[in-house]
C-alpha cells in the first residue's frame, strides 16, 4: 500500500517511524516532510496548507491512504477534499477539526454538554474585552478563537499584562485573522495532564498519558513555546483520574460531537488540568500533539496502521490498541534564541541508530542542516520514568549542531511526585 502523511515535524517523523512497522505499507510520502525523515519516507515539497496539490499528488500517486496530521490542513478541510476521491483518512472533516479550529466553538460546546472546563467570556470587541479585565478575577487566560501555532495562549498575572494580550491579538493581530475573537478564562492551578486517544465516532481508545513542557528555559521559566519535551506516563494521571475523565470529559465529548452533526474521526486530544474539583480541559486538538506524539508512540505496542485503518473505518475497539508498561522521556534541542530568533543553517551530527525525531531541518549537498525553531527530538524508553530521562540525555550528548539549545529538567517535576 501507498501511504501519504501530511505534515514536516517531529511529530509526522515520529508517525512515519512507528507506521513503517506495518509490512503492508511498500510507500510513504510525506508533504512536506523535512530533510531528516528522508531516510524513513519520500519527502515531497508540497506545502501541508496547499489542499488543492495535496489531491492532486494523491490521485496521481494512487494513495491507498492518508493520515493528515497538523491542525491547518483538517481545519481547511483536507480530509473532506480526499475523502472525495474515496482515499481514506486519518484524522477528522473540517466540520469536526473546529474543535480546535475554534476557541469559541469548543467552551461553548462544554457549557451546552456539562463538561468540565474554566468559567469564560467571548469578546469580538477589543474595547469590551479590556472594559471586563477592569474587573476580571487575576490572573486570568486571554484566548484567541482560532488556530495560532500552539502559541494563541497567554497567561496574564496582571491587570496591565491581560490588557496587552488583549491589544496585542486582536489590535495589533499578531495572530491574524484568528484573534478577531477571544476568549478570556478563569486561571485553573494544578497540574496539567495531556491524553492524545484514538477515536472512530463511537468509542474512545485513550492512549497513554504525557506531560509537556511549554516554557523555553529551566524551571518552567521563559516564553511559552511548542513544546520543550515530554515524559510519559504523566504521574498525576492516576487511574482514578483516568476513569473520571473518561466518564465526564472523554464519552461525553465524543457523544456532543456527534448531538452537534460534527461526527469526530481520528487523534482527539485532551488538554487536562487535575484541579482540586477534579479533572477540567484546557483545551482539545484535532491531532496528534507535539511533542507528545514523539512519547506515546515508542510505547505503542500494537499496529499504528491497523488502528488508523479501524479509526477511517468506523470499527475501533479498545482490544486493539495497547502500551507498553514502560516509560519514555523526550528531549528537545532547539536553535538558541527559540522562540524568538534564531540562526539556522549549521550542519546537525546523530546517531542513526536512535529514536531521533527531526523538525526543523534540510538536505543541502547530502548534509543535514538546521532549519527550524525546533531541531529535533530525542527520545529513549526504559522500565522507569528516571532511567528513560537518564538515557535522553545521553543521547543528546550524541547530537551535535552549532547554538544547540535544550531543557536540563525535562521530567524533573514528575520525579518528585
Amino acid at each position: 500500500m501507498k501511504v501519504m502523511v501530511v505534515g514536516g515535524g517531529g511529530r509526522e517523523h515520529a508517525i512515519i517511524k512507528k507506521l513503517k512497522e506495518n509490512k503492508e505499507i511498500e510507500k510513504i510520502y510525506a508533504l512536506p516532510g523535512n530533510g531528516g525523515m528522508a531516510n524513513d519516507a519520500e519527502c515531497v515539497a508540497i506545502g501541508a496548507k496547499d489542499i488543492p496539490a495535496i489531491v492532486d499528488f494523491a490521485k496521481n500517486n494512487a494513495i491507498d491512504f492518508a493520515v493528515v496530521a497538523p491542525d491547518d490542513p483538517l481545519v481547511l478541510g483536507a480530509v473532506d477534499e480526499l475523502s472525495k476521491l474515496g482515499i481514506p483518512c486519518f484524522g477528522p472533516e473540517a466540520k469536526a477539526a473546529i474543535i480546535e479550529g475554534s476557541k469559541v466553538f469548543s467552551k461553548n460546546l462544554m457549557k451546552k454538554y456539562g463538561i468540565p472546563t474554566a468559567a469564560y467570556e467571548v469578546f469580538d470587541d477589543a474595547a469590551k474585552a479590556l472594559e471586563y479585565i477592569e474587573t476580571a478575577p487575576i490572573p486570568t487566560v486571554i484566548k484567541a478563537d482560532g488556530l495560532a501555532l500552539g502559541k494563541g495562549v497567554i497567561i496574564a498575572m496582571t491587570r496591565e499584562e491581560a490588557a496587552d494580550a488583549v491589544k496585542s491579538i486582536m489590535q495589533d493581530k499578531q495572530f491574524g485573522e484568528s484573534g478577531n475573537q477571544i476568549v478570556i478564562e478563569e486561571f485553573l492551578e494544578g497540574p496539567e495532564v495531556s491524553v492524545l486517544s484514538f477515536t472512530d465516532g463511537k468509542t474512545v481508545v485513550p492512549m497513554i498519558s504525557s506531560m509537556d513542557h511549554k516554557r523555553a528555559k529551566d524551571n518552567d521559566e521563559g516564553l511559552n513555546t511548542g513544546g520543550m519535551g515530554t515524559i510519559a506516563p504523566n504521574p498525576y494521571y492516576t487511574a482514578e483520574v483516568a476513569e473520571r475523565c473518561m466518564k465526564e470529559i472523554f464519552l461525553p465529548t465524543i457523544n456532543a460531537m456527534n448531538a452537534e452533526g460534527r461526527t469526530f474521526k481520528g487523534c482527539l486530544y485532551f488538554g487536562l488540568m487535575i484541579t482540586k474539583d477534579g479533572p477540567k480541559v484546557i483545551e482539545y486538538n484535532c491531532r496528534f500533539g507535539d511533542p507528545e506524539t514523539q512519547v506515546v508512540l515508542p510505547l505503542l505496542e500494537s499496529d499504528l496502521f491497523e488502528i488508523m485503518k479501524s479509526v477511517a473505518a468506523g470499527t475501533l475497539t479498545a482490544e486493539q490498541v495497547k502500551f507498553s508498561e514502560k516509560s519514555a522521556c523526550c528531549v528537545v534541542m532547539a536553535s538558541d534564541g527559540y522562540p524568538l530568533k534564531y540562526q539556522s543553517g549549521f550542519e546537525i551530527t546523530m546517531p542513526q541508530d536512535k529514536n531521533i525525531y527531526v523538525a526543523g531541518a534540510k538536505l543541502a549537498d547530502g548534509r543535514l542542516l538546521t532549519a527550524g525553531g525546533r531541531v529535533l527530538g530525542v527520545t529513549e524508553t526504559a522500565d522507569t520514568l528516571a532511567d528513560a530521562i537518564a538515557k535522553a540525555y545521553e543521547t543528546v550528548k550524541t547530537v551535535n549542531f552549532e547554538n544547540a539549545y535544550y531543557r536540563k529538567d525535562i521530567g524533573k517535576k514528575a520525579l518528585e511526585v
